[in-house]
């Protein structure tokens, strides 16, 4: 949508597959975030963590600023 368009249509589709894989003798680790790890961050930070095996992991933001 571009400025001034009354309507806002936010739509996102994340299609994944995790298939045929295999594991054999995984050792998953501990899965943590440090204290002050965003102390200095700006924007909009984002952490995805993952401590399994074959795993899909998708991601997707929509930001809609509305000025007025």
């Amino acid at each position: 949508m571009h400025a001034g368009a009354d309507t806002v249509n936010n739509d996102m589709l994340l299609n994944g597959a995790v298939t045929e894989n295999t594991t054999s003798h995984v050792v998953s680790g501990a899965n943590t975030i440090s204290s002050g790890a965003f102390s200095n961050a700006s924007g909009l930070p984002v952490a995805i963590q993952n401590s399994g095996s074959n795993v899909l992991i998708q991601n997707a933001t929509i930001i809609n600023i509305q000025m007025q």
